[in-house]
């Protein structure tokens, strides 16, 4: 049985900050990994990534952006209603506006979202809170984009239950996120992949994000690694469907 839990397909499992989307109600404290984060705690997670994109140079180089483009582009239509998870300052989701019929990015970040606006005018871009849901319709969505995002989440399980929850049925999630197959950890060592300081929360595998995603009852789960030599792959692409 998957995990997510629906009344309206809205998700009951516990709420969390991250880097990008989702999370509790402002009411209520999130949940990372079964503690209990206060507002104060919550609030630090937002000023950190408001900090983050003010010290950023204007123009920043996105590592394997060609690779995650043509992957994106591969898989969008004309009629899709896109939504573009942690857009960062648009790049991803400048692209999709030249193709879909419609598309919204968020990200928890103002700091990124003024930049976003400052390259894409007149692009529909939402500011989400930190600690609460997505401020979304349900089955608002044929098509959700989210890049370099689900490493840094720490309640997964709320995560992909809102982003499930906006996709319309049989609407398609694209996921990229840097790979970590046992080479690469073997020979890198963990503490590169996992600083103790850093933002990314969980490694990936291929294995393990399709598995993720089937459990929490995507289906027609496809996931590939890409990027480098056969077994030092950079970066795990995963499309499911709701």
């Amino acid at each position: 049985m998957p995990r997510w839990h629906s009344i309206g397909e809205r998700s009951q499992v516990s709420a969390r900050p991250f880097s990008v989307g989702t999370g509790a109600p402002a009411s209520a404290p999130a949940r990372v990994a079964g503690a209990v984060l206060l507002p104060c705690t919550v609030a630090a997670v937002k000023d950190y990534y408001e900090e983050l994109w003010r010290r950023l140079p204007p123009a920043v180089a996105l590592p394997d952006f060609e690779l995650r483009l043509r992957f994106l582009m591969s898989e969008v239509r004309v009629e899709d209603r896109a939504l573009d998870v942690g857009c960062g300052s648009g790049e991803f989701t400048a692209r999709l506006a030249r193709v879909v019929a419609s598309v919204v990015g968020v990200d928890v970040a103002e700091e990124a979202l003024s930049r976003a606006r400052a390259r894409c005018p007149g692009l529909d871009f939402r500011l989400v809170p930190v600690d609460g849901p997505l401020p979304l319709e349900d089955n608002s969505f044929d098509l959700a984009w989210a890049s370099e995002v689900i490493e840094h989440v720490a309640d997964t399980a709320r995560w992909l239950s809102e982003v499930r929850r906006v996709l319309a049925p049989g609407g398609r999630l694209l996921v990229t996120t840097p790979s970590h197959g046992r080479l690469r950890l073997a020979l890198g060592g963990i503490a590169r992949y996992s600083d103790p300081l850093g933002d990314h929360l969980h490694l990936y595998t291929r294995a393990s994000l399709g598995s993720l995603l089937r459990e929490f009852g995507f289906g027609e789960v496809s996931v590939r690694a890409v990027g480098g030599p056969p077994l030092l792959r950079r970066l795990v692409l995963a499309r499911a469907m709701r």
